[in-house]
């Protein structure tokens, strides 16, 4: 059976483990008065959290008690925000109407019980601006300090959005500094946000000011790599951010696009770059000659991101709450995970690259503990380390942000490889017997996942 280790991962995740058991309290049916209205909210809230983000709503879920509902409203209210931001069509004949939304949104919608938004959106987020109210009602239930956070990001999460309204990002962004800043501005603030709720609920350090930074750092890294993975989507649509003081270094031509043609991202040379039995035609022009500039622009976009690493990892060390610990560790495993996949791969520039569900179900479970999740950023630097190609122009740049990963995790990783010897010295046939006694159940399960 073809790998048996994820297969039994993603069975015991669903099945077996608690690592992300729900500590959200939704209050039962037969509330009178307030109560039932908050219980009707929060109902609707936790629903529609599912629905927008179907795999990170159980990592916030699994955050203790006392947190979750501020982090459940913070994803929300954020959600609300960027579906305003990334609707093209509403706001087609009126970018000015689209600003003041985003920067009236934390001080003038949030917390307005009868403010909702119609036309915006679509499926589960349409809905969301639709009926905010719930979510509004909720907000104002929570401390003062808890309101201020989410209300502090929110507006300044706005206002970066609002500069790159009628920004033409048809060819990415101008440079290297507006990559960043937009980066921050969507997900570096988020991290501040999160980290300074942690702290007024008390489940981290006051001293966790300092790691602002860290948190920035932690938010780049996501975001970068969901851009670099999202190259062909978010170029079809008219808004990339492929810095274009990178690319241009890399193309032949004045156009973004270029990197999508086979001759560009190595048709020919490498086997997932180009299928001739499925576009004959397409030969011809193969035959003409073929580059890897784009996976070359791709590589170095990745060494951009991978440097980001260590900033991540000492965050992750400075946490002592383990629900938040395993809130923060798992994006950023993910990360590592999809950075790697795309390191190198022409698919990136025919479609999107996605980690498989049972690898998903490893890493997850993996983020109990700093050595585990050092041990798997251990494992995705060396693969980039190993298959960075020779003739590589940014070569340099690639092996030394991956080789400070690696030296960053080399105990940890020594000491996993270590449990792994114990556990895999287990008789083989017990193993079998437990991977047997689930599969049926695992294929029913994940077949419609």
């Amino acid at each position: 059976m073809a790998r048996v280790d994820e297969l039994f991962s993603a069975v015991w995740l669903k099945f077996g483990s608690r690592a992300l058991s729900s500590n959200l309290v939704v209050p039962k049916a037969g509330a009178a008065g307030a109560a039932a209205g908050a219980a009707s909210d929060l109902v609707f809230c936790d629903r529609i959290l599912g629905l927008v983000s179907r795999s990170f709503a159980a990592v916030i879920r699994q955050l203790p008690a006392e947190m979750v509902l501020d982090v459940l409203l913070f994803y929300l209210v954020l959600r609300a925000l960027d579906t305003i931001e990334d609707d093209m069509e509403a706001f087609k004949d009126d970018e000015a109407a689209k600003c003041r939304h985003l920067t009236a949104f934390a001080d003038s919608y949030l917390g307005d019980e009868a403010w909702s938004l119609d036309g915006v959106g679509e499926g589960a987020e349409r809905e969301l601006l639709q009926r905010f109210g719930a979510v509004s009602r909720l907000f104002n239930r929570l401390p003062a300090e808890s309101r201020e956070v989410i209300r502090d990001i929110t507006r300044r999460m706005g206002a970066g959005m609002a500069e790159q309204v009628g920004v033409d990002l048809g060819q990415g962004t101008a440079d290297l500094a507006m990559y960043n800043r937009y980066c921050h501005a969507v997900a570096g603030l988020v991290g501040e946000g999160l980290t300074r709720s942690f702290v007024a609920r008390g489940f981290e350090s006051a001293a966790g000011g300092a790691n602002y930074g860290l948190a920035n750092s932690m938010g780049l890294f996501l975001q970068k790599t969901n851009i670099l993975r999202d190259y062909l989507e978010d170029y079809v649509d008219g808004r990339a951010f492929w810095p274009q003081s990178v690319w241009r270094e890399f193309a032949r031509t004045s156009d973004l696009g270029e990197f999508a043609r086979p001759t560009a991202h190595g048709g020919g040379l490498y086997a997932s770059a180009f299928d001739a039995a499925a576009d004959p035609q397409g030969g011809a022009v193969i035959g003409k000659g073929t580059r890897t500039s784009a996976l070359a622009c791709l590589n170095f976009l990745v060494a951009d991101a991978l440097e980001l690493v260590p900033d991540s990892l000492e965050y992750l060390r400075r946490l002592r709450t383990p629900e938040v610990f395993r809130f923060s560790a798992i994006p950023q495993v993910m990360a590592i995970a999809t950075l790697e996949a795309c390191f190198d791969n022409p698919q990136v520039f025919s479609g999107v690259v996605k980690i498989r569900k049972g690898q998903a179900a490893q890493l997850i479970l993996a983020c109990g503990t700093m050595p585990a999740v050092e041990a798997w950023f251990h494992d995705f630097a060396t693969r980039i380390k190993r298959r960075t190609p020779a003739d590589d122009p940014s070569r340099p740049k690639i092996l030394a942000a991956a080789e400070e990963v690696i030296r960053l995790t080399a105990a940890s990783a020594a000491e996993q490889r270590q449990r792994a010897a114990v556990r895999n010295a287990l008789p083989a046939a017990a193993v079998a017997v437990a991977v047997a006694a689930l599969a049926t159940r695992y294929l029913g399960v994940f077949a419609g996942a």
